[in-house]
């Protein structure tokens, strides 16, 4: 392959694998090199100022991570959506041609076909059915009086250890002074 360059690459067309889709349903393609902010930006657009039910986000090859990425961002920003997820192998045809051409001939092409993993992803913020392969349920929403902050203590392992006095600033540190009044404080400290 180091005496052929790639000339030309394309993938093979193939429907949504959603049964019962609208006809306007938005499908978001991701792109190796789609930039995630541009992504969403237009997502988002789509579900909260035009009021879409539904949006499919899709990527083969090396936009699956960033497609699965899409994904969570929007379902952690809107929250209560259902989802289906659907993999499969879309061919890819790649044609190359020889650097090094016969003197006398054309220049010779090669052909490969190659089967990429790809990914289909359905959010939608009304019920699907819960039997399909591939369903994951809204995450239950936060109740009153919960951690609001988002992940800051829920993806954690373990808890956090109680702060050290060292790691506190030196002001808010106590210290109890040798004094012969025998009742001396510094600053942060009350009687």
């Amino acid at each position: 392959m180091e005496n052929f360059r790639k000339v030309r690459t394309s993938e093979e067309e193939m429907p949504l694998p959603f049964p019962d889709l609208p006809p306007d349903v938005v499908e978001m393609k991701v792109k190796e090199g789609s930039k995630i902010r541009n992504l969403m930006n237009f997502a988002m657009a789509q579900m909260e100022l035009k009021g879409r039910r539904q949006i499919v986000f899709s990527g083969c090859g090396r936009a699956v991570t960033k497609t699965i990425t899409c994904v969570e961002i929007m379902k952690r920003k809107l929250g209560g959506l259902h989802q289906v997820t659907k993999v499969r192998y879309k061919t890819v045809l790649e044609v190359w041609e020889s650097q090094d051409p016969p003197p006398h001939g054309p220049a010779q092409n090669l052909t490969v076909h190659k089967n990429v993993p790809s990914i289909c992803i359905l959010l939608s913020r009304d019920p699907l059915d819960s039997n399909q392969a591939g369903y994951q349920p809204p995450e239950p929403r936060h109740e009153a009086g919960e951690d609001t902050l988002g992940s800051s203590s829920k993806g954690l392992k373990r808890p956090l250890p109680p702060p050290c006095e060292e790691l506190l600033p030196k002001k808010l540190q106590v210290q109890v002074s040798d004094s012969p009044r025998g009742t001396g404080t510094t600053a942060g400290q009350q009687e």
